[in-house]
């Protein structure tokens, strides 16, 4: 194991500043120096989706792109 692997669990997780109060439908993210960890902010404990930094970065082009209502 390469020594600068770091557990999920170690991670600095954070939401969206989108959340607003509504604390029980989030996501949170981790960001690790090659991907992006996403998991449900109700279980910790649960499997994570892992996608590459540069997944991440044209997902949240096309979020801010898209319209707002």
């Amino acid at each position: 194991m390469p020594a600068d692997f770091q557990s999920a669990d170690d991670l600095p997780w954070f939401k969206s500043s989108y959340s607003g109060g509504n604390t029980t439908e989030c996501l949170e993210a981790a960001l690790t120096p090659s991907h992006v960890l996403i998991r449900d902010s109700k279980g910790s404990g649960f499997p994570h989706l892992s996608v590459s930094a540069g997944a991440w970065k044209g997902f949240l082009v096309e979020v801010r792109g898209a319209t707002r209502y």
